[in-house]
């Protein structure tokens, strides 16, 4: 796992990138041998949603696979015992801001308030502060870096889901681009996505990966 945890740092931009700037873009991580397992990270980011995310959890319990909800705090306050029922069952509960703003437009005040807003709320439900953060859009700089304080996580395989909405489309897209290593980006507020993940999972799974969250990537040894 040490090799692929120096991987994972082209995807989670630690401190000695703190002043890079730039926008959400697919980024590709090394091939590894034949005899390295094979990990991939699902991720659903804006949710969570009061329907389709109840769903989502169901259907990744009975496959027992774990994964990381980067959630916006507009919703999560809205669905307590849905972000209550996913950290118990061992999801990885993240940060996606408060309300979705492009934090580029915002002054650092505003910044702040929409990543502590958002901690704030998932701390009062799951009594742990999240550690890890993914900006609006993917869009991050120097000093949205900086304000956060926190391990900021993108992706490198896109589902576009909010945008093809139709499972096998979006499962297609996905099977196309996964490979060792990848970080899934997803919606759980989508039926069409919640179904594309239960088939990417069974796929995946038929070809040997283990589904593992940001936190494990960044723990195991």
């Amino acid at each position: 796992m040490k090799k692929y945890l120096k991987a994972l740092i082209l995807v989670i931009f630690l401190t000695s990138i703190l002043y890079l700037s730039g926008s959400s873009k697919e980024k590709e991580l090394p091939v590894f041998n034949e005899n390295t397992p094979k990990y991939v990270a699902l991720t659903f980011d804006d949710g969570p949603h009061y329907k389709y995310t109840e769903m989502l959890l169901d259907g990744l319990k009975k496959r027992n696979v774990k994964v990381t909800f980067f959630v916006l705090g507009s919703n999560a306050s809205k669905n307590y015992n849905i972000i209550k029922k996913a950290a118990l069952d061992g999801h990885v509960i993240g940060n996606h801001t408060y309300s979705h703003k492009n934090l580029f437009r915002l002054k650092e005040e505003e910044i702040l308030e929409e990543i502590d807003k958002t901690n704030q709320i998932i701390e009062a439900i799951t009594g742990t502060t999240p550690k890890y953060f993914r900006p609006s859009y993917g869009n991050y700089n120097g000093k949205i870096l900086k304000l956060a304080k926190m391990e900021t996580v993108l992706w490198n395989v896109d589902s576009l889901d909010w945008k093809i909405k139709n499972s096998n489309q979006i499962t297609r897209r996905v099977l196309n681009k996964v490979s060792d290593g990848s970080i899934i980006l997803m919606h759980d507020i989508y039926k069409s996505s919640v179904k594309a993940a239960f088939l990417i999972i069974d796929k995946l799974q038929e070809e040997g990966y283990e589904f593992v969250t940001i936190d494990e990537l960044l723990t195991s040894s």
